[in-house]
């Protein structure tokens, strides 16, 4: 493989100094943070405007990433340069005019994650020049399909997920396409929460464009033509001296899927990372051969999420401060066979793709923790974990659709104790609070809290899992989630122990039922309640090795019952 063109392009062209190329790259930074928070402040769903499962991007005429927003969500990252790049094929570049934005979500025809995140993408142009696409994503609570949510865990293709979006565009010249935007509200629940939310990521691309205009107008046109094709180069040498870091070999990792929800478990995810081949000219290769084939359940990858899932792994564990750009996805080979569980071909169902991701990132991390010890982590929750209620508003008459998905644990590392209910890796989302909830949704949340014991043992201990459980009021709702880690334990490293599972149970006044980890659509009535308990994570190093006033403090927190603390640290003593 040879040097990416943008290496030969910064030759090419004027070198900028030092100064006056980080104060582009920080004003690309800031058009992508402003845009990002603008989009939040705009967007109607609490899945956008509270939990800000949503990100936004600069890409250039080459559809390559100029600049990710800091906040964004990683798993996005590939998911925006899909869409450009489909467009980039889609037309010549003389087909783009000034005003025109783009709308796609389709993981086949446009190279994106899942149906739910809907991609935007308006072409910019200076003095009459296309220079680089404003992009934006969001996860929208529901995309039509046969469930709430449109991420029911009883979907097994494509068609039964929601409204596949080609590239289309849905403004010519700054003027609505008022019939393509009819078609995707009518095909979705809660049209007015859905027009609310493509309104907010309409006016993150138009705020976009006249960010750049200003940039351009400060540097002048050339200044940042040459600053986009060195900032690429910059990224690309820089995570290239971050893998020299790795020593040369071949390191070996595998974990499994819980199951799909349709009678297969125990799915494995097998990944060989090799470093240092004379072949790879200083990448660092990434092989999932051998992983299992496609899954009838919707867990199945996309490729452009599991590029994501991989350079996000490679980013936190070498240089999590390099820039979020086309060169740091151009120093990481990939190889998943086509018509695996990791890289999907049509019409396999996706919509659950961020759970296999997780565990994507898992298996990177296991794999590399020998050769970089200081840096590993236990095993965190896992997955991301999702609930979705939905219904009809006993008062209002209205209907609604409450979709989240929750934190839990995640992994000990080498010189602190793992975090306590936080969303991880991959998601970069909030967890919604109670008073959202209940303000927004005819639900009670009848409990909101850690899982007790639920983090595994360690020198440093693993984050425990959260536990919410929600109640219906005055109607009858749809519930449907989708769970991992409920089979198999977040495993512990260097002699840490693993952490809790996760699961769904419903309660009323005859007790408890077990729930299966993906449900399918299960009714809900206002005498009964869904608990969700997300998984813990895994420790780091022996137990033995923890301080005994660290197993005292976790005594004193009230998070670790005295039982648990005896059994796994022999230190413990009981006051």
């Amino acid at each position: 493989m040879s040097l990416p063109a943008y290496m030969t392009d910064a030759a090419a062209r004027p070198e900028l100094d030092a100064v006056t190329l980080e104060i582009i790259l920080s004003g690309l930074r800031s058009i992508a943070d402003e845009t990002y928070i603008a989009l939040m402040k705009s967007a109607f769903s609490t899945n956008i405007k509270e939990r800000n499962d949503h990100s936004t991007a600069l890409i250039d005429i080459h559809g390559r990433m100029l600049c990710l927003c800091e906040k964004s969500q990683p798993i996005h990252l590939s998911s925006m340069l899909g869409l450009t790049g489909a467009l980039l094929r889609k037309y010549p570049l003389e087909a783009f005019r000034p005003g025109d934005i783009f709308i796609a979500n389709d993981p086949y025809v446009a190279d994106g994650s899942h149906l739910p995140d809907v991609n935007f993408s308006m072409p910019v142009f200076v003095d009459g020049k296309l220079i680089c696409f404003m992009c934006n994503i969001a996860h929208h609570a529901d995309i039509g399909g046969m469930a709430p949510g449109s991420m029911s865990g009883g979907m097994t293709e494509i068609y039964q997920e929601g409204l596949r979006i080609p590239p289309v565009r849905l403004f010519s010249g700054y003027e609505l396409q008022q019939d393509i935007l009819d078609l995707v509200l009518l095909n979705a629940r809660v049209p007015d929460e859905r027009h609310g939310d493509y309104n907010a990521q309409i006016a993150a691309c138009r705020l976009g464009e006249r960010r750049v205009h200003e940039l351009a107008a400060q540097h002048g046109l050339a200044a940042l033509e040459a600053a986009f094709a060195q900032i690429l180069a910059r990224s690309y040498g820089r995570m290239i001296r971050a893998i020299e870091q790795v020593p040369p070999g071949s390191y070996v990792f595998e974990d499994v899927m819980d199951d799909d929800g349709f009678g297969a478990i125990n799915m494995p995810i097998r990944l060989r990372v090799t470093v240092g081949d004379p072949a790879d000219e200083g990448r660092i290769r990434c092989d999932f051969t051998g992983s299992h084939p496609m899954v009838r359940g919707n867990i199945n990858v996309p490729y452009r999420a599991l590029q994501s899932s991989v350079v996000y792994a490679m980013r936190a564990l070498l240089d999590p401060n390099i820039p979020s750009n086309q060169g740091m996805l151009d120093a990481i080979d990939i190889v998943a066979p086509a018509g695996s569980m990791l890289h999907a071909t049509f019409p396999a169902a996706v919509a659950g793709r961020a759970n296999t991701c997780q565990r994507v990132i898992d298996v990177v991390l296991g794999a590399l923790a020998p050769a970089l010890p200081d840096r590993a982590v236990g095993a965190a929750n896992g997955a991301n974990t999702m609930v979705v209620f939905a219904g009809r508003d006993a008062q209002t008459g209205k209907d609604y659709v409450y979709l989240e998905t929750v934190g839990g644990g995640f992994g000990g590392r080498a010189g602190k104790d793992g975090k306590d209910g936080v969303q991880v890796h991959l998601i970069n989302t909030s967890n919604l609070p109670v008073e959202a909830i209940e303000t927004e949704y005819p639900l009670l949340a009848e409990a909101y809290e850690f899982v007790e014991d639920s983090g595994g043992a360690g020198r440093h201990r693993g984050g425990l899992g959260l536990r919410r459980t929600i109640r219906p009021v005055g109607h009858t709702a749809q519930f449907t989630g989708q769970g991992e880690r409920f089979l198999n334990a977040p495993w512990g490293i260097f002699g840490g122990t693993e952490g809790g599972r996760g699961r769904f149970y419903m309660q009323d006044g005859e007790g408890r039922q077990d729930l299966p980890t993906k449900p399918g659509l299960t009714p809900v009535t206002p005498d009964q309640s869904i608990t969700v308990e997300t998984a813990g994570a895994g420790g780091y190093g022996a137990p033995q090795a923890r301080s005994p006033q660290s197993v005292q403090a976790d005594l004193s927190s009230g998070k670790y019952t005295p039982d648990y603390l005896a059994r796994h640290y022999p230190q413990f003593e009981e006051p």
